[in-house]
């Protein structure tokens, strides 16, 4: 007799159903079970009003959350960047699996670079961090751009540039890998010019937190350093009392010295999406061996960036 099949929740789109799928084929290698996908509609994929407007925070998560909790699904598998900084108790963050590529990239027109585009080049993107940061660097290097609010999958973004609407616009590297379509990246952007948003291009492994064995098994596929990474950017999110939609960038690296990784570094950034004004600082320590640790790192950047003003290049301050 076969083993149940694990049910693993995911999101409908074609990225969320990559991701997952890759995820799936790790879970049945550890653990021996096949496991399906059971896809959920959230109210983040039906809404076609801006993130922002929505409140951001937990709009693609809560409705995988709720099936999570009424034993709809065993697993379920989030783009981190979405999860609230806030871990409900009932629920198991178990794995953090080794991130991808964490920088944002241009897909423009006539396979133009950044600093290439045109002068009053629009640019699209639905993020205000990376409004903020594009706005930052176009304004520190006599740059004319403009930056258009756009929502959409994959495949709407890009269409804005091949219809010709829009010059270029912005996307996670992540993403792209996962559906295949790294290839139509222009410009990958330096993430000493745009900081990612915390947690990007990692993915959140969530059962409840009652099952054991599968908070075990699926701990198989946890990267301990992603995971110290991710939670020292969160952190520092969570410090500065901003929702996944505000204006904050955030990257913890590892500093190597030859083979042995000796720090982690992280950096943050928070600015008014005009690019006017920008609050970045970074810090560096050992590399976090819990989690307190790693908590302790984003508090104690975003404590050293509020001081600088960072509170009011926020907006409305999310709580």
């Amino acid at each position: 007799m076969t083993e149940k099949a694990l049910r693993l929740g995911t999101r409908r789109s074609k990225l969320a159903m990559a991701q997952s799928g890759q995820v799936a084929d790790a879970v049945s290698r550890v653990t021996g079970r096949p496991v399906e996908l059971v896809e959920i509609t959230t109210y983040g994929d039906v809404s076609r009003e801006a993130l922002a407007q929505i409140g951001g925070t937990g709009v693609f998560v809560t409705a995988l959350r709720e099936a999570l909790l009424r034993g709809e699904v065993d697993f379920a598998v989030h783009s981190l960047k979405d999860l609230p900084t806030t871990q409900p108790e009932e629920l198991a963050l178990a794995a953090v699996p080794e991130r991808e590529d964490p920088r944002d990239v241009i897909v423009a027109r006539d396979a133009l670079k950044f600093t290439d585009l045109p002068r009053g080049a629009r640019i699209g993107t639905g993020a205000p961090r990376r409004m903020a940061q594009l706005n930052a660097y176009a304004r520190a290097h006599g740059l004319d751009i403009t930056t258009v609010p756009i929502r959409g999958n994959v495949d709407t973004r890009i269409r804005y540039v091949r219809d010709g609407e829009l010059d270029a616009v912005v996307l996670a590297a992540a993403g792209l890998n996962r559906i295949g379509r790294i290839e139509e990246v222009t410009d990958f952007l330096s993430v000493d010019t745009v900081l990612p948003a915390p947690g990007q291009g990692a993915l959140a492994v969530e059962c409840t937190a009652d099952n054991a064995d599968l908070v075990a098994a699926l701990g198989e596929l946890d990267d301990p350093f992603t995971r110290a990474a991710v939670t020292a950017e969160r952190s520092l999110l969570a410090a500065l009392e901003a929702g996944c939609s505000a204006p904050v960038g955030a990257l913890a690296d590892l500093l190597a010295d030859g083979q042995s990784v000796k720090e982690m570094r992280l950096r943050g950034v928070v600015g008014t999406t005009d690019g006017s004004r920008t609050v970045q600082l970074s810090t560096t320590g050992p590399v976090p061996q819990t989690h307190e640790q790693a908590l302790a790192l984003g508090r104690e950047l975003a404590t050293e960036m509020l001081a600088q003003g960072a509170a009011g290049l926020m907006g409305e301050r999310a709580h």
